[in-house]
């Protein structure tokens, strides 16, 4: 995979990638034959420092370091909440509130390792969301996360009970076919079985907003990955 074709922004400080869904953000202590977004830069730039993640699964806006004056300045921005962090998702069903917050605690399984749960003993979790679109089976939400909890919105989704679409682990695995959308789906005459519009959790980082260290407004932005563009673009099309 060539780095420079996922740089969607850079300056002598920073460089920003729109990350493809199922690329690792820094290598996996248990899997370091996947390939990691920190991997690549590095060999592309020789040094470069983390500050922020991105779930595998999610797509979208991550933001690195080239030297450690901007990765520490970056880190305290990130710690201290001074980022403001959108993402695009598209959930299950509609909303009854087009917009609002979620403030639940958010804690480890007490059984399932590696997910999370809403728990009143929880670490204080925040996520506010806006309904962009409804199209009845789903809905395309644009969600601003206060806190960096694992799998906040993918969990606070699930909390609201529209979680992430194409979400094994709080919703259902279960792909967006063009049959969900289209009424009178047919397959081609040679086609035995119909391919997915989309197979891969939903959910994508779209945008972060910060200021600089000489006091000027970044807005970064990630255009939506082509497969969930094709879902939108199919939904706008058969929407009744």
């Amino acid at each position: 995979m060539r780095i420079d074709s996922l740089v969607i922004f850079e300056n002598e400080d920073l460089v920003a990638i729109n990350k493809p869904s199922g690329l690792l953000s820094i290598p996996d202590r248990h899997d370091n034959e996947l390939e990691a977004v920190s991997t690549l830069l590095k060999k592309h730039y020789g040094q470069i420092f983390t500050v922020h993640r991105l779930d595998r699964d999610t797509s979208g806006l991550i933001v690195f370091a080239k030297h450690e004056a901007a990765h520490k300045y970056m880190s305290q921005l990130f710690e201290s909440r001074d980022v403001e962090k959108y993402y695009l998702g598209l959930v299950n069903g509609e909303f009854v509130e087009p917009k609002g917050s979620v403030n639940a605690p958010i804690m480890d399984h007490p059984v399932q390792k590696g997910k999370m749960v809403t728990n009143a003993k929880g670490r204080p979790s925040l996520t506010d969301y806006e309904v962009q679109e409804a199209f009845g089976l789903f809905s395309l939400v644009k969600m601003r996360i206060h806190t960096g909890r694992t799998h906040q919105i993918r969990v606070h989704m699930k909390h609201l009970g529209h979680p992430i679409v194409v979400d094994e682990l709080y919703g259902s695995k279960k792909p967006v076919l063009l049959s969900d959308i289209k009424k009178k789906f047919k397959l081609g005459k040679h086609t035995e079985e119909e391919r997915p519009l989309l197979n891969r959790l939903a959910l994508h980082a779209f945008q972060l907003k910060f200021t600089n260290e000489k006091g000027e407004l970044v807005t970064l932005e990630a255009p939506l990955p082509k497969d969930m563009q094709a879902v939108l673009q199919q939904l706008r099309k058969h929407k009744k």
